[in-house]
């Protein structure tokens, strides 16, 4: 079993570390409480061989900057993704945004909900399925998407400023083989 570099001091002379991570002692005595710093640059060369890792570090890195830039609009990442499909596709049922977005319907169903209390979203009896409803946006919806993917765009933009237009069009489209069929 490896040593580590602390020293172990008895309850009776246990005190508080200093900010060098340092423990003083009963009796000015001075001991190391923390082990030795970790190397600035950890090796994660296998991790960056792998899509997923790779695929998780980029959601990551986009979707922080997409929580704070949406923080505004009250709007989650699957909240904007099913605001923008009824958008696009007014009347769209929940069974259709449901396959599209990969929802299960239980979580769609009080996401609905709570977007129709805010003003968002209404239904309307579907032209051809007795048994649906069609979901469209409010003028207040509408009004938010559009701010909503106006700013989705620009953050778009600077989250990959590394990359080149065509760069971009590259990693989406190669993107997009790996999860669609």
């Amino acid at each position: 079993m490896p040593s580590t570099a602390t020293s172990r001091l008895s309850p009776s002379s246990r005190s508080t570390k200093s900010r060098s991570g340092v423990a003083a002692a009963s009796g000015g005595t001075r001991l190391t409480s923390l082990p030795a710093e970790a190397p600035e640059k950890v090796d994660t060369t296998f991790l960056e061989t792998l899509l997923g890792y790779n695929a998780r570090r980029t959601a990551l890195a986009v979707i922080s900057v997409f929580l704070q830039r949406m923080a505004p609009y009250g709007l989650r990442p699957v909240d904007f993704s099913v605001v923008s499909v009824i958008a696009h596709n007014p009347g769209v049922t929940s069974r259709q945004i449901c396959a599209a977005l990969d929802i299960l319907p239980p979580n769609l169903v009080g996401m609905i909900k709570s977007l129709e209390k805010r003003g968002l979203v209404e239904r309307h009896p579907h032209p051809t399925d007795r048994r649906a409803q069609g979901l469209h946006l409010t003028e207040e919806g509408q009004r938010l998407q559009a701010e909503a993917e106006a700013t989705a765009s620009q953050l778009e933009t600077d989250v990959a400023r590394r990359l080149t237009p065509t760069e971009l069009q590259t990693l989406i489209r190669l993107l997009r083989k790996v999860y669609l069929p």
